[in-house]
Formats: structure tokens, sequence, C-alpha cells
């Protein structure tokens, strides 16, 4: 009987829907990781253009239907059989041996099974709009319309792919609207210290832990809707389930930000957000997610004082207590 191959140490998985940079996205998570990766790219709704090329650690899920974010990547989880899965948008670029580095921790005891880690963040450089004529270049975002220099208007992208390391984020927050924030002051005064740090949230781009960790935390709720909320959603089931929620500075992704009118891949309007909104600060601040031992004022008071949060917002929420187990 011929022998089953053994299963991958880490499942990198990408939901990505109408992404013009998921080819280059999986790419990146091959050259850079180990042969004891894969990467399943789940292809919600659209065929990638240009298409994903074949290769021996690349698996490709492919729905008719929009899922969602959140449905595409636990699609994408149920078919892993890896110790460990990854979130990472169909936008990033990725560190040299990042997959060593964030499993390495719990390989080795630093970090225990009930942590979530995220790497370092740099914003991604993808492409210049490339004047046809004159090779004038301006950065990513929306097509230009008129070249200052020759008066042109033929531009193309012409790809970067590179790390901007003077945009490098650690540390963020969410408010008292459970609405993610940047947290410049926390993040400045812990970039000298410890390779691993706790965090209070993430952009939601990119997330590590163990795959039965991540089911015994139910999944992504896809309750929430197609997309928002998702470094406020693992941040605080992470925290609130009693365990951990990292950045691993060892290692670091680099995300691309659709910046001046660029685009995004789902259909998501205002009301989509304040739902989604809506779901999360009843979800957290109400503690009316089943598996939460500690409630959310716990974590408000960790890295208190957050910014975005007062006195009276705190007070608003319950003691700790209850019906809670006694907190640490």
């Amino acid at each position: 009987m011929q022998k089953a191959p053994a299963a991958p140490l880490l499942s990198v998985i990408i939901p990505a829907r109408k992404e013009e940079w998921l080819a280059r996205t999986v790419r990146d998570v091959l050259e850079h990781s180990s042969n004891e990766t894969e990467c399943i790219a789940v292809c919600d709704e659209s065929w990638p253009d240009p298409p994903l090329q074949d290769h021996p650690r690349l698996t490709v899920l492919h729905f008719t239907r929009p899922i969602g974010q959140r449905g595409a990547f636990n699609m994408g989880a149920r078919i892993s059989r890896a110790k460990y899965v990854m979130k990472i948008d169909g936008h990033c670029a990725l560190d040299e041996g990042f997959d060593v580095k964030l499993a390495e921790p719990y390989e080795n005891g630093t970090l225990g099974a009930d942590t979530t880690t995220i790497p370092r963040l740099y914003n991604l450089h993808v492409y210049d709009w490339e004047c046809q004529g004159c090779k004038w270049r301006t950065y990513q975002g929306g097509k230009p319309t008129d070249c200052p220099t020759c008066k042109g208007k033929e531009f193309a992208k012409s790809e970067v792919w590179a790390p901007r390391k003077s945009r490098l984020t650690d540390i963020c927050r969410f408010d008292s609207e459970m609405h993610f924030q940047y947290w410049a002051r926390a993040d400045r005064a812990q970039r000298n210290g410890p390779p691993i740090v706790d965090c209070m949230s993430s952009v939601g781009a990119c997330f590590f832990m163990r795959r039965d960790r991540f089911w015994g935390l139910g999944g992504l709720d896809e309750n929430h809707g197609f997309w928002g909320q998702f470094g406020t959603e693992v941040a605080c089931k992470s925290h609130l389930s009693g365990g951990r929620h990292v950045v691993n500075k060892n290692t670091w992704y680099s995300h691309y930000f659709r910046v001046n009118k660029a685009g995004f891949p789902y259909h998501i309007s205002g009301n989509d957000q304040d739902r989604a909104r809506a779901y999360s600060q009843n979800l957290w601040r109400n503690n009316a997610w089943p598996l939460q031992v500690r409630p959310l004022r716990w974590l408000i008071e960790k890295f208190w004082p957050v910014d975005g949060w007062t006195e009276a917002d705190l007070a608003k929420l319950p003691n700790l207590g209850g019906s809670f187990p006694a907190t640490q």
C-alpha cells in the first residue's frame, strides 16, 4: 500500500476575489517558504487574471458564487491537514523564511498553543504608473489621465513589488466603537523592545495560529458579512478565550493598501460596513461570544490607557467577574 504523503507544517490560505495580484502573491509565498509549507488559494467567484501557475505545493479552490473572505478562508482551513494555518490577503509580499520564523516560537515552547501571531507589517509598493511616451512614473493608485512631462495619455502599470521599510506597523488597536485604528504611541514605545510582544489588535490582513486552535475558536464568524472587522474579531477571540495575540518582530509581511481610488474587489457599501461593525459591537461589548472566558473590559484594562477609549467608555462595559471565571 502506498504511504500517504506527510501533512505540511503550514497552510498559507489566501482568500481572493477579482484580485489582480493573486498570482504574484502566491509566487511570493512559495518562493519564500520551506518545502513544509503549502499554499491554498481560494478563488471567490472569479478566476485570477493573470492565471495561477501549477506548483506541487499549491492547491486552488474555486467557487462560482462569492462566499466572502471569511467563508473562503474557512473553506481553505477545512481542507488543510497542516499543524498551522495562516491567512494572508491576495496582495502581499513576505519575508524570506517567514514560515519557519513564525512556527519556531511554538515549536521551541516560547509560545503556547493558545497564541495567535502576526508578523510585522510594512506597506507594499506594488507598482507605478508609467507613461508610455516619456517613461515618467507615479506611485500606485488610480490611473493618471495626463502625463505632466510630455502630456501623454497612455499609461501602463510597472511592477515594483517592494516593502516600504519606512512604513512599519507593529501595534494596532480598536476604539470604543470596535473600529480598527493605528496606534502610533504604543507602537513607538515598544519598537526597541522584545522580539515578541502582546498587541491589542491588527489590520486583519494576516494571522498565524495552530489549526486546531483556529477551529477551537469557532473559525471565522461569517455572520459579520463578506468583509470587515477581521483584525478585531481575531484579536478579541485570541485574548478573550484566555490566550494571547502577539506580534513576532523577527519576520514581516508587506500589504498593498488600495490608495487613490485603486478599487476594491468586493462591493462593500457603507451599510455593509455598518452592519459588520454593529454585529462586532454587540458581540464584544456585550460579552456575547459563547467561548470567551474574559470580558472585553479585561482586554481594555490590559492595554490601558488606550487611545479612543475614555474612562466613561470603560465604565459602560461590564465589570470583571460576574459569569466569568477569575481572570489574569
